[in-house]
């Protein structure tokens, strides 16, 4: 049986790995640190392209378990064809929650109150007063309520919003209320002050925001995606605001990274930040914990979490 265990994390960083298996340090470099073929658990690079993060797979023909270190698996799908059947893909559910929710706080309240134009007047040593938009008694659409939307609501609530409605594939009733299915958006949209995207990206959300969800959008309101650049239809979204009827947030984009002469640079009412939800110093901590957790359940033969797909299955 094959037993070698491929980490993007040195392994002699980790405390708690399982004994057993042959564990290799590879986090993307030219050279694999083994015959692909004798790897049975790979954990995926993180925050690297999909074609590297891919390359090893066609030469996985004995792996068992294909991990990622973030919550969505797009990167990884154009090699999984490639894969033998039986193989189980899992993500990185409960690592990115915490950061990604605070990005996602610091993206609405900096948008709201006007931080970046504070910014460029301290450079410019103006003093810049005036009102602007509070987050308290705004009405929040989260579209996309797996565990990041719920930990987006987590940090809502102590902001006093009026109202948060939450979105997902399929409906269903959580502690906190209803979660309305896709097909209820339409309605939904004209109510929102603040909409939050943070859907997985798959065929069905791929230019979800496009422009007739965006023209459902009130007046004033703030887009805010902490989701993939391609939920979003960037010409759409550079045609509303170039009219100034809508702002956005924008942590993710179409392409990454945005050219420097792209439009969206120069867009009115747009903040973007670089594809920095995950990234933090909250990151590694939950994800060595996440890989202990996972290998020992592999090493002692009990169910992985966070298991997304096994290749070859049937999906009804």
């Amino acid at each position: 049986m094959t037993a070698d265990v491929w980490l993007p994390i040195p392994p002699d960083e980790i405390d708690g790995l399982p004994e057993g298996p042959d564990y290799r340090f590879w986090n993307g470099g030219e050279d694999f640190p083994a015959d692909p073929a004798d790897c049975a658990f790979y954990v995926v690079p993180y925050m690297k392209p999909s074609p590297l993060c891919v390359r090893p797979l066609g030469r996985m023909s004995n792996v068992r378990v294909v991990q990622t270190l973030s919550a969505g698996i797009d990167h990884v799908e154009p090699g999984l064809g490639r894969l033998p059947a039986g193989v189980r893909l899992c993500n990185a559910r409960g690592v990115h929650e915490a950061s990604t929710g605070e990005l996602t706080l610091a993206l609405i309240l900096a948008s709201l109150r006007g931080i970046p134009d504070f910014v460029r007047a301290q450079d410019r040593g103006e003093w810049l007063g005036g009102f602007r938009p509070a987050l308290a008694d705004k009405n929040v659409l989260i579209v996309g309520y797996g565990s990041i939307g719920e930990a987006i609501e987590d940090r809502l609530v102590p902001f006093e919003v009026a109202r948060v409605a939450r979105v997902a594939r399929s409906e269903r009733t959580t502690a906190r209320g209803p979660v309305h299915p896709l097909t209820e958006l339409p309605a939904l949209l004209p109510e929102a002050d603040v909409v939050v995207l943070s859907t997985p990206l798959n065929e069905s959300t791929r230019g979800l925001a496009g422009a007739d969800f965006l023209s459902r959008m009130k007046d004033g309101a703030l887009l805010v995606n902490v989701a993939r650049g391609p939920v979003v239809d960037i010409k759409a979204l550079l045609a509303e605001l170039e009219t100034g009827r809508i702002t956005a947030a924008l942590d993710v984009t179409d392409p990454e990274p945005l050219a420097r002469e792209h439009p969206l640079w120069r867009a009115p009412g747009v903040l973007i930040s670089p594809h920095v939800g995950g990234p933090t110093s909250a990151f590694l901590p939950r994800a060595k914990r996440l890989l202990v957790d996972q290998l020992n359940r592999y090493v002692n033969r009990e169910p992985l979490r966070n298991v997304i797909l096994t290749t070859g299955a049937s999906t009804g």
